[in-house]
């Protein structure tokens, strides 16, 4: 009847509230582990895990600079316990980092495992059968054949190397399961190398250190300039081994197009494993690092390392050695640091220039025209004062802090101490004796590098490589040749994206009909 009501079941019940079925422990935990296995969570997980790496890039870490970390306390003594609590000094090694870290491994294997099972599964599977009509599917054709076109469809869909069998008045085939074997062997690689990594950064170091001709490092902590050891690192595992700077060369080109570019860096070692071991010599080049025992030995730079003696008014030597002078372009036009505390009567610290060819700008102004030894030179200003060595805390040993000092030499008050040939002396301002340039040594940086899972870190990525790779350009298809009246007819059906879908359904059916007609004239 119109206007009234439609009949209702007599059980039903008039009510405005929705009440959801109770799914239970078991079942939360059913739905948050396929949330967190999800390929969504883990990109997410993967971006999470790089944001999550940035502060360590930002505040120092007590693993790789202590020092750095005690003087932050001290610059920021309010903002620092804070950031401490929240272990930004400590980040890759932190409770935060590691849960971001751990859940990333766990959602890429609740990933990875059950698509492996399927993929094997499929793997032996026979190729699905066709659907029952061939409407919807965007590759199709059909065509006259004979009674032994499934057979000839069989043997041609084999020999291009599809998974075929034949049913009836059906032949199906497949093939690309490459594709998802690509795909997995990715994301496996992907777990590896990520485990790689968190072995390898958890036990390797790095260590830098200046040698001067004649010096030689010995594999102990106290032996570097710097060292940033793992989370895991254990002093105990350092191979004893000794690399002594035997030689250091530098060639540079003499061409006009190219003069002062470098062309070759050699430093010649000795270097000797154990306590007993026998002396090898080698040479380290830019990219041709030396292999020892538990560790690379790489050149990452080099200069010049005059050795100078400071005396005072009474004659006595203050200081004598060779200075570290950093280079400041590329004609090694380079600044030096000598910092002399115990000097009498006053301690003073000196900025100094070396010019390994010196030549005049027109401000008049030294630099150096040549990266060479040709005709070198050194300048100096003298700081009087204190140098704040005293204090307790760390300082740069390639820097001087001027501020309070007074100048008594250099700038635009004072002439500058000059030194034009090794063997000359020159008398200081201010009563605090005399500087001698005895003689030019070279000097090479090293950076020694172990990481024991550098080898499997290769592996993985290489193989993570070839599984995209393999994973983009192999296509997934399904293709089916049946019966029906009045002749056959072809379908076909990618995964995705296939741009020759069409072609090879043309091909097969052009191939068919090409025997079909042979058979005809013959």
């Amino acid at each position: 009847m119109a206007g009234s009501s439609s009949p209702r079941p007599s059980d039903h019940i008039d009510s405005d509230e929705i009440t959801s079925p109770d799914i239970g422990f078991r079942g939360w935990l059913r739905w948050f582990w396929r949330q967190l296995t999800s390929m969504r969570t883990a990109l997410f997980l993967l971006l999470l895990l790089a944001a999550a790496a940035v502060p360590g890039s930002i505040y120092p870490q007590r693993s790789a600079d202590p020092n750095g970390v005690t003087l932050y306390f001290s610059n920021q003594p309010q903002l620092a316990p804070w950031l401490d609590r929240f272990q930004f000094f400590d980040v890759y090694s932190s409770a935060w980092f590691s849960a971001i870290y751990i859940l990333l491994f766990v959602s890429l294997i609740g990933c990875v495992v059950p698509r492996s099972i399927v993929h094997a599964k499929a793997m032996v599977a026979a190729p699905p059968a066709p659907p029952k009509t061939f409407t919807r599917l965007k590759a199709k054709a059909t065509f006259e054949g004979s009674t032994t076109t499934l057979d000839e469809a069989f043997a041609e869909l084999k020999a291009r190397r599809y998974r075929v069998v034949r049913d009836g008045k059906t032949v199906s085939a497949e093939r690309g399961y490459l594709r998802e074997t690509g795909n997995l062997v990715f994301h496996i690689s992907l777990i590896g190398l990520l485990v790689a990594v968190a072995v390898g950064g958890g036990l390797s170091y790095s260590g830098q250190r200046v040698l001067i001709e004649g010096e030689t490092l010995v594999n102990n902590l106290g032996s570097y300039d710097s060292f940033a050891p793992g989370t895991f690192f254990n002093r105990d595992s350092l191979t004893p081994f000794t690399v002594k700077l035997k030689k250091f060369e530098a060639v540079f080109d003499l061409q006009a197009v190219n003069v002062g570019t470098p062309t070759d860096f050699r430093a010649t070692v000795i270097s000797r494993v154990g306590v007993n071991g026998k002396a090898k010599t080698s040479v380290i080049r830019v990219n041709e690092p030396l292999a020892l025992p538990g560790a690379n030995v790489y050149l990452t730079g080099n200069g010049y390392a005059p050795v100078l003696t400071f005396r005072d008014a009474n004659g006595n030597v203050s200081f004598s050695g060779p200075v570290i002078y950093l280079p400041q372009d590329a004609n090694y036009t380079s600044l030096g640091v000598i910092k002399l505390p115990d000097a009498s009567p006053k301690q003073f610290g000196v900025l100094s220039f070396y010019y390994p060819t010196v030549a005049k700008l027109k401000t008049g102004a030294l630099t150096s025209a040549f990266p060479g030894n040709v005709n070198p030179a050194i300048t100096m200003s003298v700081y009087v004062g204190n140098l704040g060595l005293d204090s307790g805390m760390p300082t740069n040993v390639f820097s001087l802090q001027v501020h309070g000092l007074k100048q008594v030499a250099g700038g635009k008050k004072h002439p500058k101490v000059e030194l034009n040939k090794e063997g000359q002396t020159v008398e200081l301002p201010e009563n605090l004796g005399t500087v001698t340039w005895d003689s030019t040594k070279r000097y090479a940086s090293l950076d020694i590098d172990y990481n024991p899972a550098q080898l499997w870190i290769f592996m993985f990525a290489m193989l993570a490589l070839a599984g995209l790779i393999v994973s983009l350009l192999v296509p997934r298809r399904r293709v089916w040749v049946r019966k029906v009246s009045g002749g056959f007819e072809v379908g076909a059906l990618a995964k995705g994206d296939d741009a020759r879908l069409e072609q090879t359904v043309f091909d097969l059916k052009a191939k068919l009909a090409t025997k079909i007609s042979k058979k005809v004239q013959k």
